[in-house]
């Protein structure tokens, strides 16, 4: 999809570009916010009136089968950001609109403590972040996400967290109460750690030390925590693998993992509009590096290879990161537990396990926006 004249860039924004809604048949023809005169679009926050909060999935490279989402859409505003298109469901753009109208799930808590009150629940890895960031800025306001911590806390199930926010750190009580009953791990994700790179890529995400210090703060309570170098940007980023795994490291991380760069739908023409704007001499080398990571395209949507690619340069990476976790003594995520999920309404339920109802412990898998 071309643009038609060039858009000024929006500083603090990941794109000032709005393309048609794939799922629309008509559109306004205005591609963005593309006069320099007006004032920058401010965010938006629209109440989500979803009457349950789990969702579930089976993607097979996805390491939990159930997640929560406070918020739909994100203001971290990542330029490359895979759950961009996932707006478009909603009646949005996955460019500008993804980033500047937030879905609010204010009921998130309370639709949360109902669900593992259920006979039917089985206790399991929930995923907090599965597709947009729970610890987004507007979380620092709302506290939707650390009071569904609460419940998880209360409940002891166990939760698995992706964040690029360095405000995970504020729940760190929270989370070293689950860790106490191997019911807790922490990502966090980290791109580049050249901070030039990262405040135009993920404008409103906590720069790269911050992400560092957040897994300091965490590893010093003794929660699990690790990195996830996600997206790995060829021909821009993935020289960086080796010096973010030692940060990390350093940090306090135990574990790590990647993600290659992953552009479905609109994401594709965002992404290489935000390239030509910001890097134009590197554009081409970064969509070519792809392709052949694609064999030949800007994505591949196989389970198998969304998340590595294939060919030479794939085998490369996937090389080059498992030597450095073996030097650095960066292993897999950790197997979390529901053994002491304690429903509070029912005394009684924890008692099942005398009775042989023993619960398998789940493994956390990494997963990147």
């Amino acid at each position: 999809m071309a643009i038609l004249h060039p858009l000024p860039i929006i500083r603090g924004r990941g794109t000032s570009w709005n393309p048609p809604n794939r799922f629309e048949r008509l559109s306004i023809d205005r591609e963005g916010w593309n006069d320099p005169d007006d004032p920058p679009p401010q965010t938006q926050l629209f109440n989500d009136a979803s009457r349950s909060i789990l969702a579930y999935n089976d993607s097979p490279d996805v390491g939990f089968d159930v997640g929560i989402n406070p918020y739909r859409g994100c203001g971290h505003g990542c330029s490359y950001c895979y759950a961009r298109p996932s707006h478009e469901h909603l009646g949005f753009s996955a460019g500008l609109d993804f980033e500047t109208k937030i879905m609010v799930k204010r009921d998130a808590p309370d639709l949360l403590r109902k669900a593992l009150s259920s006979k039917t629940w089985k206790p399991q890895v929930i995923g907090l972040s599965g597709n947009t960031d729970a610890y987004q800025p507007v979380e620092r306001r709302l506290r939707i996400t650390r009071r569904c911590l609460e419940v998880l806390a209360e409940f002891r199930n166990p939760v698995g967290i992706v964040t690029k926010s360095y405000l995970v750190s504020r729940d760190v009580d929270l989370l070293a109460e689950l860790a106490s009953h191997n019911a807790a791990a922490v990502v966090l994700s980290v791109t580049t750690l050249r901070q030039d790179i990262q405040r135009v890529m993920e404008p409103r995400a906590s720069i790269p030390a911050r992400r560092l210090g957040a897994i300091r703060v965490l590893a010093d309570a003794g929660i699990p925590v690790g990195v996830n170098i996600a997206p790995v940007i060829p021909g821009l980023t993935d020289h960086e693998v080796p010096a973010i795994l030692e940060a990390a490291a350093e940090a306090g991380a135990s574990f790590a993992g990647y993600i290659l760069l992953r552009l479905p739908h609109g994401v594709k023409d965002i992404f290489s509009t935000w390239l030509g704007q910001h890097f134009p001499d590197r554009k081409e080398k970064v969509l070519n590096r792809v392709r052949e990571m694609r064999g030949g395209k800007l994505y591949d949507g196989r389970y198998s290879v969304r998340g590595r690619g294939e060919g030479p340069w794939a085998k490369q990476l996937e090389s080059l990161f498992h030597i450095h976790c073996s030097r650095l003594g960066l292993d897999r995520p950790p197997a979390l537990s529901a053994a002491s999920f304690i429903a509070p309404a029912d005394p009684a339920r924890p008692q099942m396990e005398l009775f042989g109802g023993t619960r398998d412990a789940t493994r956390l898998g990494a997963s990147g926006r």
